[in-house]
């Protein structure tokens, strides 16, 4: 809770030609440079941010999984977290990222702030695996996989692109 207050507080102190990206995108800058590290599960605790991680349902490749012992954030739980600072509140909840979608509509043409899914959304059916937000420019924040810390990369690089949705 110490963290999102002192990301509010400096976001909120910036000066002004920082503004003209939207608070989600500007929060997400600030979140990245912590260096927060990718935890299984992580950021999905009661209430929004870094929080230890789950070994339940781990694949990644680092063994054995260190997600219960590494207090950071995985995909969802850096767009819940950065949502949640933004808006005032936890507006996706402790979902994955197939919750997380349903919440949102679809958008043909994004904007800085608009979460980026991975995996395969129809009007039946949802099974997403990733998401990042979107900063423009192709490029979006990222919690990318065990071992790496939260960090901005180019959405081309991933396979699959679900498209781009807006809460």
């Amino acid at each position: 809770m110490a963290v999102a207050l002192i990301l509010l507080t400096a976001t909120a102190a910036m000066p002004p030609e920082f503004h003209r990206f939207p608070a989600i995108v500007t929060i997400a800058y600030r979140v990245e440079r912590f260096g927060i590290p990718y935890s299984w599960g992580g950021g999905h605790a009661e209430s929004p941010g870094p929080s230890t991680g789950t070994c339940e349902g781990y694949r990644g490749r680092i063994k054995p999984c260190p997600a219960e012992r590494t207090r950071g954030l995985d995909c969802s739980g850096l767009a819940r977290w950065v949502y949640a600072m933004a808006h005032g509140r936890d507006v996706l909840g402790p979902g994955n990222t197939d919750d997380h979608v349903r919440q949102m509509r679809r958008v043909r043409a994004p904007v800085p702030g608009d979460l980026v899914f991975f995996g395969k959304v129809t009007k039946k059916y949802v099974k997403t695996h990733h998401v990042g937000i979107y900063l423009g420019h192709g490029m979006m924040m990222n919690a990318p996989e065990t071992g790496a810390q939260v960090r901005i990369d180019d959405i081309a690089r991933r396979k699959d692109f679900a498209g781009y949705y807006r809460y």
